[in-house]
């Protein structure tokens, strides 16, 4: 006796054990069904009656996962306060504030980290842009 895979809607978060991914489903493709990363991507092509709900750890690691590549894809803008500010090479005053915020980072000390990188981008915007 034969039994037809589960149907899924459109949007339903599956584990795919072919390939250990987790992917968001998209439809079908003749008999086999499509899935996407759940942080957008390249599709691709499952064994629908493989196919399961994706468990809750399941979920949440790949969402972790595909939030941390955006991250880490994503290249700093220019003067960004959610990044360290880089010293300006050959400059002695970028060099000891760069020098007072790691002694601070060091000190695990984040008020003063904090401190440096406000006055390195003080000094940054006063001394290097123009």
């Amino acid at each position: 006796m034969r039994t037809e895979p589960a149907t899924f809607e459109p949007g339903t978060v599956l584990y795919d054990p072919a390939t250990a991914k987790v992917g968001e489903y998209r439809g079908r493709s003749g008999p086999r069904a499509m899935l996407r990363p759940l942080g957008g991507g390249r599709e691709w092509e499952a064994e629908p009656a493989g196919l399961r709900r994706a468990t809750d750890r399941e979920r949440i690691g790949a969402g972790l996962r595909a939030a941390n590549e955006r991250t880490l894809a994503t290249p700093p803008a220019p003067g960004d306060p959610g990044r360290p500010p880089a010293p300006v090479p050959d400059c002695d005053a970028c060099a000891r504030l760069a020098d007072r915020r790691e002694v601070a980072r060091a000190a695990f000390d984040h008020s003063a980290v904090t401190d440096a990188n406000v006055l390195l981008r003080q000094h940054q915007r006063k001394e290097h842009e123009g």
